[in-house]
C-alpha cells in the first residue's frame, strides 16, 4: 500500500515503461501454447531457413523450427531461471546479511568470506560452476545464485547496520523483545526497499548470465529452447538468414534493459536520500 501510495506513473515513467513491457514478455511466455501452435524443439527440415511471413512471423531456424516460438518458449527458460535465483539469493543473502550485521562476532568471519568471493566476477563463479556440476536449468540456477548472494547479503548487512541501534530498536530491545521478534518486525521490514532494487538487478543480471551460459554451451541444453543458444546457432547463419540472431538478441536486451528500468525506478522511489542528493 505504501509503494502505491509513493508511486505515480507520470514521475516515475521507468517503473511504468519497465513494468508494461515485463507483463508483455510474462504473457507471451506463460500463453505460449496457446499463442502458436507449433513445436518449439520438433524439426521440419522442408521449411529450414525460411524468412518472417505470415506462416513464421519470425522466420525458421536451420532445421525448420520456427523462431517465434522458441522465443516465447525461451524467455518462459529465461523468467524461470531468473525468478528461482531471485528467491534463492533473497533467502541466502538475506539469513547471511542479518546475520553478519546483527551479530559482531559472526561478521567479521562472514565478511572475509564474502570479500573473497567478491573478488571474482560473478559470471566466473558461474561459469566454473556450471562446468563442475554439469549443464542443465537446475544447476544454472544452483551456480548463478552461488555467484550473486555475497552482493545481496553486503546490502543486507548495510542495511542492518544502519537500523540496529536506531531508537526503536533500542526500545523494543529494553522491552525485552527477542533477537528474532527484532529482525522480523524491525530490522527486516525496514530493509525491503534495498532488498527488492537488488533483486530486480539480479533478476536482470540471471537472464543475462542464463543467456551467456547457454552461448558457451554450459547452460541450458538443446533441444529445450534459450534465447543464448539460439544467438549461438544462428552466428553461422548471420548472412543468409539475419532474423535468426536478431529476433533473440531483441528479447534479451527488453527482458534486461526492462528489469534495470524498474531497478532505477524503484531505487528513486524509495531511496529518499538518493533523491534529495540528485535534486541538490
Amino acid at each position: 500500500m505504501l509503494f502505491l501510495k509513493k508511486y505515480n506513473k507520470y514521475k516515475h515513467p521507468y517503473i511504468t515503461t519497465s513494468i508494461i513491457i515485463l507483463i508483455i514478455l510474462i504473457f507471451l511466455s506463460l500463453f505460449a501454447p496457446v499463442i502458436t501452435d507449433y513445436s518449439p524443439v520438433r524439426n521440419h527440415p522442408r521449411d529450414r531457413l525460411q524468412p518472417p511471413s505470415r506462416k513464421h512471423l519470425l522466420g525458421t531456424d536451420q532445421f525448420g523450427r520456427d523462431v517465434f516460438t522458441r522465443i516465447l518458449y525461451g524467455i518462459r527458460a529465461s523468467m524461470q531461471v531468473g525468478l528461482a535465483v531471485v528467491i534463492l539469493t533473497m533467502i541466502t543473502g538475506g539469513i547471511v546479511g542479518i546475520a553478519a550485521g546483527f551479530y559482531p562476532r559472526i561478521d567479521k568471519v562472514v565478511m572475509r568470506f564474502l570479500d573473497a568471493m567478491m573478488a571474482f566476477p560473478g559470471i566466473i563463479i558461474a561459469i566454473s560452476l556450471a562446468a563442475i556440476w554439469g549443464a542443465g536449468k537446475f544447476n544454472i540456477i544452483l551456480a548463478l545464485s552461488f555467484a550473486y548472494f555475497p552482493r545481496m547479503a553486503r546490502i543486507v548487512r548495510s542495511s542492518v547496520i544502519s537500523i540496529k541501534d536506531l531508537d526503536y530498536v533500542e526500545s523494543a530491545r529494553a522491552a525485552g523483545a527477542r533477537d528474532s521478534r527484532i529482525i522480523l518486525k524491525h530490522i527486516l521490514k525496514n530493509s525491503a526497499s534495498p532488498i527488492m532494487v537488488q533483486a530486480t538487478f539480479n533478476f536482470a543480471l540471471a537472464i543475462l548470465d542464463e543467456a551467456a551460459l547457454s552461448f558457451l554451451g554450459v547452460g541450458i541444453m538443446p533441444p529445450t529452447p534459450s534465447l543464448g543458444a539460439m544467438v549461438t546457432d544462428a552466428r553461422s547463419y548471420m548472412v543468409v538468414a539475419p532474423w535468426m540472431i536478431l529476433a533473440p538478441g531483441i528479447m534479451i536486451i527488453l527482458a534486461v534493459l526492462s528489469l534495470n528500468l524498474l531497478g532505477d525506478g524503484l531505487r528513486d522511489l524509495l531511496d529518499p536520500h538518493l533523491k534529495n542528493t540528485i535534486k541538490n
